[in-house]
């Protein structure tokens, strides 16, 4: 707010905010008020009319004083009950609108779902194959379009391209997040389409740029990846990922410290080269044979990330791996690099290869490596 000067425009925003909570809480108070209001007249005019006939009808001895005695009993029943539906409805009047929201965020919709007899994945190899993909947002424009790109086992490929190339959205697809509109994907041979969700997520290790961790505590989060990793295999991605230096530091506003310390919404405030360790030591704990990388190193710093580059190739050993990166020079060794633009490939190859034909992957890095202002 400071650095743009818009105190005064964020304190006008606040007090139209809370001046319309206060109308509608107002609206609803005179609705229950209205309410409470006619129910206790037509209880009070229910108890006076019905005391008055049964003592009229006493009058003209057509009813015992007995007949008096139960149909005011009756009345006051009624009339008590007619309060606790009172309250009852209130409650619900005053819930509803924190009840859909929970529905909402809780009742999300299944847009993936498995077909029936569907079967478990089973990788032998690790070979990976976009056959003729083809996958669009919904707005009728594409964003992959008729792409094949065959990915031998264990081998290495770096994803490159501007924003808005379709990287992420490759990477979606191969996790299932989306089904493709077109073509099929396959792993050693079986398409995706025809396998469980649960299977083929079990066999794909991701760092993300952006961790999310749980409102548990930091073993809980770290074993999430095997939950059951022995104390060794822990100790052991704790170290490679270099997190074995903040993780016992950890100490909560409850006193916890160590794995024991809660972290999360509510609980200690990572940052985030920490929490990007975090997952990385979540993913050495799983050890899928298949491995993505989007952006796995951006939040770290350059004496960390040279630190963490040794175990994350180490971990690559053996892998199908899949890598996406802004960042040109963490990706340069890999077995194959892989441009995209416009959803389609642009160009592939080597590092040096791609060098040498000066296409795109030439520019991006021309750019990243003498900078984007011209020096004499």
């Amino acid at each position: 707010l400071k650095l743009f000067a818009h105190t005064n425009h964020e304190q006008q925003y606040a007090r139209e905010a809370m001046r319309d909570q206060t109308e509608k809480s107002q609206l609803a108070g005179r609705v229950v008020t209205s309410m409470d209001t006619t129910i206790t007249t037509m209880n009070g005019v229910l108890i006076v009319t019905t005391t008055g006939l049964a003592l009229w009808l006493w009058t003209q001895s057509m009813i015992s004083v007995g007949a008096i005695a139960l149909a005011t009993g009756l009345v006051i029943r009624i009339v008590n009950m007619s309060g606790w539906i009172m309250w009852v409805v209130n409650g619900i009047f005053e819930n509803i609108g924190t009840v859909q929201d929970g529905l909402e965020s809780i009742s999300q919709p299944v847009t993936v779902n498995d077909q029936p007899g569907a079967l478990p994945l089973k990788i032998e190899n690790g070979g990976v194959r976009f056959d003729g993909v083809d996958f669009h947002y919904g707005n009728g424009n594409g964003i992959i379009h008729n792409l094949n790109l065959d990915i031998k086992p264990g081998e290495k490929i770096g994803l490159i391209g501007p924003s808005g190339a379709g990287k992420s959205t490759l990477v979606n697809l191969l996790l299932r997040m989306y089904d493709v509109q077109g073509g099929r994907i396959l792993i050693d041979g079986q398409d995706i389409s025809e396998i469980t969700q649960e299977s083929l997520r079990a066999q794909i290790g991701m760092i993300t740029q952006d961790t999310s961790l749980l409102h548990r505590s930091i073993r809980e989060n770290l074993l999430y990846g095997n939950p059951d990793a022995t104390d060794e295999q822990l100790w052991e991605s704790i170290r490679k990922a270099r997190a074995e230096e903040f993780i016992p530091q950890l100490s909560d506003s409850e006193g916890r410290t160590g794995f024991d310390a809660h972290v999360g919404e509510r609980g200690v405030k990572l940052s985030g080269g920490q929490r990007q360790r975090i997952a990385i030591t979540r993913v050495l704990l799983k050890d899928a044979p298949i491995l993505i990388m989007d952006e796995a190193t951006s939040a770290l710093d350059s004496e960390v990330e040279a630190a963490i580059q040794e175990s994350l190739e180490t971990l690559m050993q053996g892998k199908t791996v899949i890598a996406i990166a802004h960042r040109l020079s963490t990706i340069a060794r890999m077995d194959r690099l892989v441009v995209l633009e416009k959803g389609q490939i642009a160009e592939t190859g080597t590092h040096a290869e791609l060098l040498a034909r000066g296409g795109l992957y030439a520019r991006l890095w021309q750019h990243q490596t003498g900078g984007f202002v011209g020096v004499d």
